[in-house]
């Protein structure tokens, strides 16, 4: 008999995927995510039976985030690519970046993931600051990089959208694929319809972007399917500090606004009150 320390052969570590609470290695890993079988319409025959736990599923999920972010200091959420080396230009304007945002007082959100989330991660953890990793069950695992020190796992990328959304301040986006300009556009469009107010994005890696940006100004607002005004919702930098003193910034604005609006509610109030005093006063008394 084979000496296998207890082990059968080919049991070792392997692929690990994390659904919610749950760990799954090996042969337990399905061949499809929570995601996958929410939106395939080819599965109608289990809507009727299934959807209603999902929706208890779906519903636990943002409890389970509400509940475990609502103590989160003033916050930042940074995207980027997963599969950006960390010796790219991308990694360590992230690492600078996640560093700086800590020491302004800022928590820094990613997905996560290795690449620039993973820089952005550890550039905050190092400054002494919070780093958060809001990770997602996909069919290629990444798992939450170790520089995070609070994380959660989504199986629904929609609950884990809203958290990005909710519990940040502003976006910083770094060059990434496509579930980097899915975060961007998501956010863009929420600022664009009043959806979120003064919700700063910044873009950083000017070379990355400038085609893009070319293309928004050139094709997208000289067609009049956006405003000229909806491209300074965009602030483009490679200077670390120039893009925390934007979101710095514009949080101040928003305060004072909101200050103002405040003593504006007040102050009608108050008069609304007091016309009515003046009013019941000059009414005739019955004897």
């Amino acid at each position: 008999m084979s000496q296998s320390n207890g082990r059968e052969a080919g049991r070792g570590p392997g692929r690990e995927r994390h659904r919610g609470a749950v760990t799954l290695r090996r042969g337990a890993i399905p061949g499809s995510t929570a995601d996958q079988r929410l939106l395939d319409s080819r599965g109608r025959g289990d809507w009727k039976t299934k959807d209603a736990w999902r929706a208890l599923r779906i519903l636990s999920e943002f409890v389970e985030g509400f509940d475990t972010l609502a103590d989160l200091p003033p916050a930042v959420s940074v995207f980027g690519s997963a599969r950006s080396g960390p010796d790219s230009a991308e990694c360590q304007l992230a690492e600078q970046l996640g560093g700086a945002l800590a020491r302004a007082g800022y928590a820094v959100i990613t997905g996560g993931g290795p690449g620039v989330m993973e820089a952005a991660n550890r550039g905050a953890s190092e400054a002494g600051g919070l780093s958060v990793g809001l990770g997602i069950e996909l069919p290629f695992e990444q798992g939450i990089n170790e520089w995070v020190d609070l994380a959660i796992d989504f199986r629904y990328f929609f609950a884990r959208k809203t958290m990005f959304v909710k519990y940040a301040q502003a976006f910083v986006v770094l060059p990434g694929g496509f579930g980097t300009m899915d975060e961007l556009f998501e956010a863009l469009t929420l600022v664009q319809t009043g959806k979120v107010t003064r919700f700063p994005v910044v873009l950083m890696g000017a070379a990355y972007w400038q085609g893009l940006l070319d293309w928004l100004r050139d094709t997208m607002a000289a067609d009049g399917k956006i405003g000229p005004v909806d491209l300074e919702l965009i602030c483009l930098t490679d200077d670390v500090n120039a893009a925390v003193r934007h979101i710095v910034e514009a949080e101040a604005a928003l305060s004072v606004e909101q200050e103002a609006v405040r003593d504006e509610v007040v102050a009608r109030t108050g008069a609304d009150q007091q016309a009515a005093a003046e009013q019941a006063a000059e009414q005739p008394r019955d004897n």
